[in-house]
């Protein structure tokens, strides 16, 4: 009879370790090309920003530099009243826009996940259509569309309703301080399509059965709609929730390329980022740029983070349900 040699205990675990450092390094260095470009583009910007932010600084006259600590960061806090404003007109802005915007494509989505709806893969494609045009077109075709003398939206109003809308007495959605906030919300609606395609997998992902058994317990639809699927959705609004509070913050391009950046009406249309933007590329007050976009940050990451917080009282998780 032959002995059968068994590998000590100690090898197997030297053998282990050497397997996975393999694998680790396997790993690292599959991963290597994002660490490098996550440095080289996120990391190290910022950290320069952040040094930016310590000097009086033109990017015209580099030379002329000054180191001033954090002046900069007192000016904005303390001294600039239009810090504060521009931020209270983009938070203004957001609580009129996100939640508009967010419930439209969810009750897109609604209806196009509905069996009862005809030709649902059409009308999926026309809405997420507007989304692929790229933004800077889609605001100068909404610089048509708003136009007071021959806008579509004041002469669709003026014939379903015979009230005179168009010329300077009437709705003048880009110069009406009352208007130009609705205006920026229905341009918003235009791009609605990547909200709505991503509301849609959160639906699709609903288990059938579950419908089934309510509909069999004698649920209604209206039942069935806040019972079963909003709760089951709830990860999918969180997720739209972060990133439609974090762009609102960033509104940039409307306001800008609509009303030039000037703030006209009234000044209400200088949000925060065309201020950053006034400060750092046209008055290329460089280092003051790099402040404001530094506190941006840090407002951005503490709605943030206050939103993960809340998370837990209403997003539920099936996965932390089962184990």
């Amino acid at each position: 009879m032959t002995d059968i040699a068994l590998p000590l205990p100690g090898k197997q675990k030297k053998a282990r370790s050497k397997l996975l450092k393999t694998e680790a390094r396997w790993g690292l260095l599959f991963l290597s090309p994002w660490i490098i470009g996550f440095l080289a583009f996120h990391i190290l910007p910022m950290l320069a920003s952040f040094g930016f932010s310590l000097f009086d600084f033109n990017p015209a006259v580099p030379d002329e530099a000054t180191l001033i600590g954090f002046q900069n960061w007192q000016r904005a806090l303390t001294v600039d009243k239009e810090v504060l404003l521009s931020f209270t007109r983009t938070i203004h802005f957001a609580a009129i826009s996100l939640p508009i915007g967010l419930g439209f494509a969810l009750l897109l989505s609604i209806i196009l996940n509905s069996k009862s709806v005809i030709g649902k893969t059409l009308f999926r494609t026309l809405f997420y259509m507007p989304s692929v045009i790229p933004v800077v077109a889609t605001v100068l075709i909404w610089n048509g569309v708003l136009n007071e003398h021959t806008g579509w939206i004041n002469l669709i109003i003026e014939n379903l309703t015979g009230i005179q809308v168009t010329g300077t007495q009437g709705l003048r959605w880009l110069a009406d301080p009352r208007l130009v906030y609705y205006a920026y919300t229905m341009f918003g609606l235009w791009g609605v399509g990547n909200a709505m395609i991503i509301f849609l997998a959160g639906l699709q992902g609903v288990p059938t059965e579950m419908y089934e058994a309510a509909e069999i317990d004698g649920a209604s639809w209206l039942q069935r709609l806040f019972k079963i699927t909003f709760p089951l959705i709830t990860p999918v609004i969180f997720y739209q929730l972060v990133l439609g509070v974090i762009g609102s913050l960033q509104y940039f391009l409307a306001p800008f390329v609509l009303n030039q950046g000037t703030g006209f009406p009234q000044g209400i249309t200088r949000f925060y980022m065309v201020y950053f933007y006034k400060q750092s590329f046209t008055f290329f007050n460089m280092g003051y740029g790099a402040t404001l976009a530094w506190l941006m940050f840090i407002v951005a990451l503490i709605l943030t983070i206050v939103l993960f917080g809340t998370a837990k009282y209403w997003v539920y998780y099936a996965a932390e349900e089962k184990s």
